[in-house]
C-alpha cells in the first residue's frame, strides 16, 4: 500500500478548502474507502494516486478509480459500459459519460454484503483489459468550446497537438473545458492542461 494511499485517506484529496477538515468528503466515506480499497487489492491491482484520487491499474491500464462524493463513495470504472452489468447496480457519472461506470455506496454493511459481486465486476474488468477490448465512442463529436478554439487558433503547436490526440482523448478534454459556465473557469482548465496535451496525453492518462 502505497503511503500517497494512506494520505488521502488520512486528509483527503485536496482538492477543495475541505481537505484535512472533518467536512472533507474522504472523511464522510473512511471507513467505507478503507473496506472498498481492501477489496479492490485483494483483487491484485496496483495501487497508484492519480488526479489526487486512490487509481487501480492492470499491467499499468487504468481500471478502476475510488472517489468520495457528498452522498455517496464509489468505484469507477473506466471501461464500465463494457461489462455485462448482470446485477444492474452500474450508474453512469453524467449524461455525456460513454464509457465510465460506477458502482455506489452509501454504508458499510452495503459494501459488505456486496463484495463477492464486486469482486466478480473487478475480476471482469481484468478480463476486458486483457482482452484489449475498446470503448466505441460516438462519431459526433461536442462541439468545441469557444475558449479552446482561440487557444487552438492562436497556437499552432497545441492546434497540432491536440488534433494528434485520439477521438476520445479529444472528446475528454472538451467535455472538461465545457463544463464551467464561466469563461474564466474554462480558460483556466485549459491553460492548466495545456502542457498534457502537448506531450500527447489524454485527460485520463
Amino acid at each position: 500500500m502505497k503511503p500517497t494511499v494512506d494520505t488521502y485517506l488520512m486528509e483527503g484529496c485536496g482538492r477543495c478548502p475541505m481537505w484535512r477538515t472533518p467536512k472533507c468528503k474522504v472523511n464522510t466515506w473512511k471507513d467505507e474507502l478503507k473496506l472498498l480499497r481492501k477489496i479492490v487489492l485483494d483483487c491484485g491491482l496496483t495501487e497508484e494516486l492519480k488526479w489526487s484520487q486512490p487509481c487501480y491499474t492492470f499491467q499499468k491500464s487504468n481500471i478502476l478509480i475510488m472517489a468520495a462524493f457528498k452522498e455517496y463513495c464509489a468505484l469507477a470504472f473506466f471501461k464500465g459500459t463494457l461489462l455485462k452489468d448482470t446485477k444492474d447496480i452500474l450508474v453512469s457519472p453524467g449524461k455525456s459519460s460513454q464509457a465510465v461506470r460506477q458502482l455506489r455506496f452509501t454504508n458499510l454493511n452495503e459494501i459488505i454484503e456486496l463484495e463477492s459481486i464486486i469482486k466478480s465486476y473487478i475480476y471482469e474488468s481484468i478480463e476486458v483489459e486483457k482482452a484489449g477490448l475498446k470503448v466505441q465512442f460516438k462519431k459526433k463529436p461536442e462541439p468545441i468550446p469557444e475558449e479552446l478554439q482561440l487557444a487552438l487558433n492562436k497556437n499552432p503547436s497545441f492546434k497540432l497537438a491536440f488534433k494528434s490526440l485520439t477521438s476520445g482523448r479529444q472528446r475528454g478534454y472538451i467535455i472538461h473545458f465545457s463544463q464551467p459556465k464561466q469563461s474564466k473557469t474554462r480558460l483556466a482548465r485549459i491553460e492548466k492542461y495545456k502542457q498534457k496535451i502537448l506531450d500527447g496525453k489524454g485527460f485520463f492518462d
